[in-house]
């Protein structure tokens, strides 16, 4: 206090004089007063909004029009989910030739709406670049005997319905799914893989152990709190609902200084501009909604407690196991460092915990790519204008070039466009898109993987059973017995953070004078500028609570944390949860099948017979993967350059077919890379030498599309124009000696590949 008592005097000496102190005084009084009424009418506002938007019966924040398409309560396991599509705003134009865009919203606590919250959204940007849009949202009451798996049965319906709409489409939706959504959205596409095109996940938490010490404290609080019986507790309570408002009230406690002081001041202090803004997010956070209790129990055991998603471990109601290795499409993980609600080893971790290498991920071919942000937090990953701007802005418009990425481990970063960059022409917008390949060690550098840390987390999950059977069996029946729809209705009503915003609403009687009073401030405000002292001195002040604040959330988070290893970490306690009978990895890592390690055997042998058979194109593709891979990035101008000149190189081959062709080729590649180049002057033959030089011509143009060039990247460009050359000088052999060529259909027709190539 002295500090900042000395702080204030020494910034303020020019004004210590009594008639301008006491006219600051006054001034700022004055002003504080007026803040006051303005700040308590737009807490009126909050009030009646929140209360306007309750009743409504299909609430949601979108800020875009919509037609609903199908609803999910007609479906035969019906959800309350519904598909929209998005009506393009005036000056829009949409493309019914481009890939369908999907978004998918989480059902965390809050009302649906916020992938397209703003202009600048998700589905904002999607909506600028002429895709068709759609949008899966849901009610704000669940359907009764809802379950997990329904919901994941209606979403694969919508994207159906979606891909029917557009039958001249050869590429599947990109789908987006934030938060909440993205693990639900995964899971659909375990289960049925033909449905998606490239999938991006936002702040979705995957791999719900994994966690850096010291950060990411939610990943305690199931132990602190003795298991899942608590979420059976609140579900009871609710007479088989859950309320949301738990969900955000949870949110809420990990930032107490933003939640208690931070927000709420931020309001006062700039009551004149940050109304209207305060308002629209507090739309969609005070719109809490319901869930089954069958639902949060399900996700509580066996994603939050059990972390068995990313292990392959759960099953649905008909037997089918949910193996994320199974999804065909590129996966592409955005997070962020600033996120304490799905940090970064959480997002990842699941790469970790169901694959061994790169290889084994190539095996499976599946593309993943993660993107992490440096600083935004848990909602600017899907809400945020300058992410969406940039990051969303640039997945959107290169989403052709992710589906084409062979399989692998990729890293993407978004960076300004510099002026000295070659071929600028060749950068849409403000900023560039590259890719840089990855290995394990990334990863591991990321989760920071601490098997002491998974030990104690199995631990939480084998004592939360004995609680939540306890409790079924001792309690359950006793409050079950005793709750009635409508004592459950009194209780949701009850929940702290719904009593807030029904108090300072037109209901309170004692807020009827503040609109009266609020307009009388708009007409004669005397607002004061950031010089008056005693403003100074109210910043220093708010300055200090949230410092104050954080600190006890820091303490709070240490003491958290301790406590759960310390308790977790009992030795005595883990044996007698079955646990340390052997030195095995907690996490059980699931292993490839009988049925998938023959598929990729007889896929090898096939593409090892057929390594010297195809046209041109293929020859070409296969040596443009071959330099590019020499190059540690690569980036969105070698696609719109690949993309300017593919009618050209094969302009029989549509998207979806042109991606099984580079996988083929990158497949070539990895089982004999000196093999399959030895090959291309014989893929070559038959073709005169002004069509070789072409292609030829083509693949340099790609590849030197992101100059400059690594030593590595030049030398296996050079080697792929001896190898032209020789097929150039094979032209003036006799053309009754020249090996006929197959079709490119004998290999781009036939399944996709199973891995990728190391070389590459």
């Amino acid at each position: 206090m002295f500090l900042l008592t000395a702080s204030f005097v020494e910034m303020t000496r020019p004004m210590w004089d009594p008639l301008g102190l006491g006219k600051a005084a006054v001034d700022y009084w004055r002003d504080a007063g007026e803040r006051s009424v303005l700040y308590l009418d737009v807490m009126r506002q909050r009030g009646n909004q929140y209360l306007a938007h309750m009743k409504e019966t299909k609430p949601n924040v979108l800020g875009f029009d919509s037609e609903i398409l199908m609803d999910g309560r007609d479906l035969l396991h019906p959800v309350n989910y519904e598909l929209m599509r998005i009506l393009p705003p005036e000056g829009v134009e949409i493309d019914e030739s481009m890939r369908p865009f999907v978004v998918v919203d989480p059902r965390a606590g809050h009302g649906p709406g916020i992938g397209g919250f703003k202009p600048d959204s998700e589905l904002g940007v999607a909506l600028r670049a002429g895709h068709p849009c759609y949008f899966i949202g849901f009610l704000p009451f669940p359907e009764p005997g809802q379950t997990v798996g329904d919901v994941v049965e209606a979403e694969v319906q919508f994207l159906r319905h979606v891909i029917e709409r557009h039958p001249d489409v050869a590429e599947r939706p990109m789908v987006v799914g934030n938060c909440q959504a993205g693990w639900q959205i995964m899971m659909a596409a375990a289960l049925e893989p033909d449905c998606f095109g490239p999938i991006l996940i936002a702040g979705a938490p995957l791999s719900y152990w994994a966690g850096e010490r010291g950060k990411a404290p939610m990943r305690y609080s199931a132990g602190l709190m003795g298991g899942s019986w608590l979420t059976a507790l609140v579900g009871d309570l609710g007479n088989g609902h859950f309320d949301g408002a738990w969900l955000v009230q949870n949110f809420e406690k990990l930032n107490p200084a933003n939640t208690l002081w931070n927000k709420q001041y931020n309001l006062y202090a700039n009551v004149d501009t940050e109304a209207q803004r305060y308002l629209e997010f507090e739309r969609w956070w005070g719109g809490h909604v319901v869930l089954n209790s069958e639902e949060i129990q399900y996700i509580v055991d066996n994603l939050f407690i059990g972390n068995r998603l990313s292990t392959s471990q759960l099953l649905t109601r008909d037997g089918r196991r949910i193996d994320l290795r199974n999804i065909r499409s590129p996966i592409v993980v955005f997070c962020s460092k600033g996120d304490d609600i799905t940090p970064p080893p959480q997002a990842i971790g699941w790469i970790d915990d169901l694959y061994d290498s790169v290889e084994d991920i190539q095996a499976h071919d599946q593309t993943i790519v993660y993107c992490i942000h440096d600083t935004t937090g848990h909602l600017g990953i899907f809400v945020s204008g300058n992410v969406s701007r940039k990051e969303h802005t640039e997945f959107t418009a290169n989403m052709d070039y992710i589906d084409i990425l062979p399989p692998g481990l990729y890293e993407a970063n978004v960076n300004e466009r510099d002026a000295t960059q070659a071929n600028p022409d060749l950068i849409d917008g403000d900023y560039l898109l590259e890719f840089a390949t990855r290995d394990f060690k990334d990863i591991d550098d990321i989760v920071k993987t601490n098997l002491d840390d998974e030990r104690r987390f199995a631990t939480v999950s084998r004592v939360s059973n004995i609680n939540l059977g306890l409790y079924r069996r001792y309690l359950q029946p006793l409050i079950q017995a005793v709750m009635t729809p409508q004592a459950a209705s009194l209780l949701r009503r009850s929940h702290p953070l719904k009593v807030g915003y029904r108090l300072l609403s037109d209901r309170n009687p004692a807020a009827a004078p503040l609109p009266v009073l609020a307009d009388m401030v708009k007409a004669n405000r005397h607002a004061v500028d950031a010089n008056n002292p005693f403003k100074m001195y109210e910043t220093m002040l708010s300055d200090q609570i949230v410092h104050s604040l954080n600190a006890f959330r820091d303490f709070r988070d240490q003491a958290t944390e301790r406590l759960f290893m310390q308790v977790y970490g009992q030795p005595w306690l883990q044996i007698l949860m079955g646990l340390r009978a052997d030195d095995q990895r907690p996490l059980p890592v699931p292993g490839a099948s009988p049925e998938h390690r023959r598929f990729v055997e007889q896929r090898k042998q096939i593409l090892r017979d057929s390594v010297a058979d195809g046209d041109i194109v293929q020859a070409s593709v296969r040596a443009l993967i071959f330099a590019l891979g020499g190059s540690p990035t690569t980036d969105e101008r070698n696609f719109q350059r690949l993309k300017a000149t593919r009618e050209e190189m094969g302009n029989h081959i549509d998207l979806s077919d042109f991606k099984i062709l580079v996988r083929d080729e990158f497949e070539m590649l990895n089982m004999d890379g000196h093999a399959a180049m030895e090959a291309i002057p014989t893929m070559l033959q038959g073709e005169d030498r002004a069509t070789i030089e072409t292609y030829e011509n083509h693949i340099e143009q790609v590849v030197k599309a992101s100059e400059p060039l690594d030593d590595k990247t030049r030398s296996r460009l050079a080697l792929v124009k001896q190898l032209f050359a020789r097929a150039k000088s094979a032209e003036e052999v006799s053309s009754s000696k020249r090996k006929p060529r197959k079709k490119a259909s004998s290999r781009t027709n036939t399944s996709t590949p199973s891995s990728g190539p190391k070389s590459s």
